[in-house]
Order: C-alpha cells, then sequence, then structure tokens
C-alpha cells in the first residue's frame, strides 16, 4: 500500500513545475488522495469475496465487482512511486529521507502487528507466527520468502514490497534527475515491458513459486510511477485526460478475471493506472474538474493506510461471530459487509488520529535551536 500522499484538500490551479524550477515545492495533489482509497476500497471487496459473506447470487455479484480487487495494490505500488519522485526534495538525504518513510509507515504497522499478535495468542483457528516470522514481519522482510508472506497482518507483504522501493529510491530519483524527457520516457517503457515479460513468465511456470509478492517482482511498477511522475515534472507528459484514463483503467479492471495467474493481472492494469494517476495530478495542477477532489473522498483518501492495514484484521475476528465463509443471501451478506466496513473503518479513524498522525509529528519533531545572545 503505498502511503506517500498527503494533500490538502484543495489543488492550485498551476502548470507542472519545470526543470527550470528544480527548488520549487510540488504543488498538492489531492485528487491522488482520493483515488488512493478507492484502490483500497477495491482490495475490501476482495477479502469480503474472499471469506464468503454472500452466496447464491450475490455471491456472483460481488465475484464479477471484486474479483479483480487485488488489482488495488498494483494501483498503490504506480502511485507510491509517483507521489515519492514529485514530492522529492532536491539534495535531500537518503538518511533523512528513510526517516521520514519510518515515520509514515511504521507506527501503524507495528500496532496492526500487535493486534494481530494478539488475535493469534488468544483466539482460536488463527495462525501462530513463529518468533522468526514475527521478527520478519517487524522488520518488513517476510515477502521475500513465499511461505512467510502473510505473517501477521496478512496484508503487511505489500509493506515488505514498500520497504524494497523505499530502499531503492534515493538512487532512483538520482537517475531520474539525470534523465531527460527520452531517458525519462525510455524508462517508463522498459518498466511496462518489464511487467508484462514477469507477467509472461509467470503465467507460464517458469517461477518456483508465485512472484505476486515478490518485492523484486514488483519493483517496475514503482518504478513506471516514478518515470511518470518524472515527466509531468518536466512538463512533457503526454497522455488522455482523466476520463479516458478511467475508463482505461477499468476496462483493465474487469479484464483481470480472465486470467488466473496471480500476477499476469497486473498487466491487464499497469498501462491504465500508469495513464489515471498523471492525468489526476494534471487535473489538480491545471483546476480541471475531478471528482477525486471532493472533500469526503480526500478525508477518506487520509484514512486509507490504516484503513487497508486494520480491515483483515477486522473480517477474520468476524469469523468467530459469522463463521468460517457463511454464504449469507443478500440482505444478510449486505448487513454483514457494512458492519465489517464501519468497524474497519472506526478503527481506521482511531489509528489515524491516535497513532498515525501523532507518532509522525514525535518522529519528525525537530530539536528547538538553541540560541545566544
Amino acid at each position: 500500500m503505498t502511503t506517500a500522499t498527503k494533500a490538502p484538500l484543495t489543488a492550485p490551479a498551476a502548470a507542472p513545475p519545470s526543470r527550470t524550477q528544480p527548488s520549487a515545492p510540488a504543488p498538492s495533489l489531492p485528487s491522488l488522495t482520493g483515488l488512493r482509497w478507492m484502490a483500497a476500497l477495491l482490495v475490501f471487496g476482495l477479502h469480503v469475496h474472499n471469506f464468503r459473506y454472500f452466496g447464491g447470487t450475490g455471491a456472483r455479484f460481488v465475484s464479477w465487482g471484486f474479483e479483480a480487487g487485488a488489482s488495488g495494490v498494483s494501483f498503490f505500488f504506480v502511485l507510491s512511486g509517483f507521489v515519492l519522485m514529485w514530492s522529492a526534495r532536491p539534495g535531500d538525504r537518503p538518511g533523512r529521507f528513510w526517516w521520514r518513510r519510518v515515520a509514515r509507515v511504521y507506527p501503524v504497522h507495528l500496532v496492526t502487528a500487535a493486534i494481530a499478535l494478539l488475535m493469534a495468542l488468544t483466539l482460536p483457528r488463527q495462525p501462530r507466527p513463529t518468533l522468526p516470522q514475527g521478527l520478519a514481519d517487524v522488520f518488513l522482510v517476510h515477502s521475500w520468502w513465499r511461505p512467510w508472506w502473510q505473517t501477521l497482518d496478512p496484508v503487511s507483504w505489500s509493506l515488505a514490497c514498500e520497504a524494497f522501493f523505499y530502499a531503492a529510491f534515493p538512487l532512483l530519483a538520482l537517475l531520474l534527475r539525470r534523465l531527460d524527457v527520452r531517458g525519462a520516457r525510455l524508462l517508463a517503457g522498459v518498466s511496462v515491458l518489464a511487467v508484462f515479460a514477469l507477467a509472461w513468465t509467470d503465467a507460464h511456470h517458469w517461477w518456483t513459486q508465485p512472484i505476486s509478492s515478490f518485492p523484486a517482482a514488483r519493483l517496475p511498477e514503482f518504478v513506471l510511477g516514478a518515470a511518470a511522475a518524472r515527466l509531468v515534472l518536466l512538463g512533457r507528459w503526454r497522455g488522455p485526460g482523466l476520463e479516458a484514463s478511467l475508463a482505461l483503467a477499468v476496462v483493465g479492471y474487469f479484464l483481470v478475471p480472465q486470467f488466473t495467474a496471480e500476477y499476469a493481472a497486473t498487466a491487464c492494469t499497469i498501462t491504465g493506472f500508469a495513464l489515471l494517476i498523471p492525468a489526476a495530478a494534471l487535473a489538480d495542477l491545471r483546476g480541471l474538474p475531478s471528482l477525486w477532489r471532493r472533500r469526503w473522498l480526500v478525508r477518506l483518501g487520509e484514512l486509507s493506510f490504516a484503513f487497508y492495514m486494520v480491515h483483515l484484521l477486522v473480517l477474520r475476528t468476524g469469523t468467530h461471530l459469522l463463521g468460517t465463509r457463511p454464504r449469507f443471501g443478500p440482505l444478510t451478506g449486505s448487513a454483514a459487509a457494512v458492519v465489517a466496513f464501519a468497524v474497519s473503518l472506526g478503527l481506521s479513524w482511531l489509528l489515524y488520529e491516535g497513532v498515525e498522525r501523532p507518532a509522525r509529528r514525535l518522529l519528525l519533531r525537530r530539536p528547538a535551536r538553541r540560541t545566544t545572545a
């Protein structure tokens, strides 16, 4: 899950920053925060589908709408690369950048990992991690070893991928700043080709294990987002507008169920996502209409990281009240899903206001400078 977008509720109508203004602060992009919520909602719908809240016609409808929900994570990866490159500070030291990422991600990660551990120790039928598994999860390296990829809070596998992206980003940013428009476009094209190549090899079983959670395999999505941001920063992005990009992303999303391999689905959505994110950014910069910039949607986008991290724990807890794969009718299933959503959203608000924001302020607070007469 990307965790880099944090934007105010309004966007300036400005032209994209150019290479002649290297030190100008990048304008905020609230539409990307709103889109982040929609991606989190797709993942939630996928997990409601996987927990089989619905049976019969309801199950078919939910499967049609959310079977491809895992592609929301791919959107997070592309978005993360775009936002980090967009907001990168010239001359920023890698250590300072990494500390900001720790302050952004780790507080909520540690709290949800502790909740998951408490559930594993107190609730029946919950997987109990070994000490090495737990430590691998805490330090966000568990996705490198497939048997451990869903240790503690299962969705934290994507944070292990993000941790790898963060480690590589200072070098990637240095490379992108040295590239001209042609070089940035070439890097974006190579990233797309890498996604298609990995999807093909995964679908044809070239790998001994699935690569959908393997951090190195997800790096091209992140690099693609960063390259797109570089083109926008240079004022040289050429792509369809917001409506056309959204249509392409939706078409790609509904193509996903046609593929059985996990990673192969990424090839269906990567083009639409890579076009939609810059289009939404340019809509903010140019003051064009954007649904994703609405105040309530941006607010939900601010909660999306905490929501993403806590919702699966809520669904797991619900199995002790509702049973495993209950397959309810449409009304009962809808009621159960709405309750799970409401509880997840309420807990995400508590995590955001009680953990994420105050912990980030505390960790990033600079000591007051001593003054002398």
